[in-house]
């Protein structure tokens, strides 16, 4: 993974965290923990995918519906 790359993964998850924080009410850790331990991070690091190259909205929904149980794949 590139510099550019890179950024671009770590300003995704700021902001998935972020917005879980705001939307469930829960700290940063909480937020972290799932962030980090969720297939859409994953997904997110594996280049591959291309994830990392789409909105923080359609990220942050695909980890919704991960959440919810759903398949993103």
């Amino acid at each position: 993974m590139n510099g550019k790359e890179t950024f671009m993964v770590e300003t995704l998850t700021r902001e998935l965290i972020t917005r879980l924080m705001e939307e469930r009410s829960i700290s940063m850790r909480e937020a972290m923990d799932i962030v980090y331990s969720s297939k859409t991070f994953t997904a997110l690091n594996n280049l591959k995918t291309g994830l990392y190259f789409q909105s923080p909205a359609y990220v942050y929904d695909v980890l919704k519906i991960e959440l919810l149980g759903g398949a993103h794949e």
